[in-house]
């Protein structure tokens, strides 16, 4: 078997970057004792997914993307000889990003994803989004691994999924701040389905304002090759407390199945769906706080 692992940290963060940092090269090294292949944060860790609505407040709490806080973790990968996804509130204009970066298992800088679907009924609306969605062939121990990224609210969205599965995509790693019920886990659940593809997402504990743990996993398998009978893609849910919970995904398996059955790109008519990019939005859909 092709096992890649992805260890999700549902762990509670520190005060400062500083603290956050010392915290989370901790998590990695239990990672990497665990046997885990990638390592991935929850939404924000560089502060603890804070976002502040005063824009001095919010600029002072960022981090550059090139900052002690993320060479750190470039460098724990390379010594590691695992991939790290470390996130931040990434300093930026006009305004600060909400920010992924994934380290290689050889300490290189091998993507960097801004969340496109920012969260404007509320604060995020202060932050600069991301433009597009990216994927990047990750060197595992395992071979490479097609890897992509989403950042929470980006999972409410199927294009976000969607787009990553078009550019290649076999794994989704998403970074989460907020409470995972019933309906997120389904969304998730259903991203994994109709695409054919890994998603581990990493949420923070309870504990956590407006966060309850449940970091999961979904494989996106429906079908096993020894088996008639449809399964659940949940290959991992966590419980509300702290911890590091390693998601075990079978790349063979996985990418058995996405040579062979229908959903994914295999039956798709885009030529038909010209109505998905047009941007004139309707009743009962309009909203004030809407930005393009």
């Amino acid at each position: 078997m092709n096992i890649l692992k992805v260890a999700l940290l549902q762990i509670l963060p520190g005060n400062s970057w500083k603290e956050n940092m010392e915290i989370g090269i901790e998590a990695c090294r239990k990672a990497k004792a665990s046997g885990a292949d990638i390592a991935l944060f929850p939404e924000m860790w560089s502060n603890g997914y804070h976002v502040w609505a005063e824009a001095d407040k919010l600029r002072a709490d960022a981090v550059p993307a090139d900052s002690e806080f993320v060479q750190a973790f470039g460098k724990l990968a390379g010594e590691l000889k695992m991939a790290i996804a470390i996130t931040l509130l990434e300093s930026y204009e006009p305004s600060p990003r909400n920010t992924v970066i994934l380290f290689d298992r050889h300490g290189k800088r091998v993507l960097t994803y801004t969340k496109v679907h920012t969260c404007d009924f509320d604060v995020e609306r202060g932050l600069t989004p991301g433009e597009d969605f990216y994927v990047t062939d990750l060197d595992t121990a395992l071979g490479v691994v097609k890897v992509g990224a989403m950042i929470c609210y980006d999972r409410e969205f199927p294009e976000s999924a969607r787009i990553l599965m078009l550019k290649g995509a076999e794994l989704v790693l998403v970074p989460n701040a907020c409470p995972m019920e019933i309906n997120r886990l389904s969304q998730l659940r259903g991203r994994a389905f109709e695409n054919m593809m890994g998603i581990a997402t990493c949420n923070y504990p309870a504990g956590q304002p407006d966060c309850n743990g449940h970091s999961n996993a979904f494989d996106g398998v429906v079908y096993l090759p020894d088996s008639d009978e449809s399964r659940d893609t949940c290959i991992l849910e966590a419980g509300e407390e702290e911890g590091i919970y390693v998601a075990e995904f079978d790349m063979d398996v996985l990418r058995e199945y996405r040579r062979t059955e229908g959903h994914g790109n295999a039956y798709r008519h885009p030529r038909k769906y010209g109505l998905l990019t047009e941007e004139q939005i309707n009743e009962p859909f309009i909203r004030e706080d809407y930005r393009r």
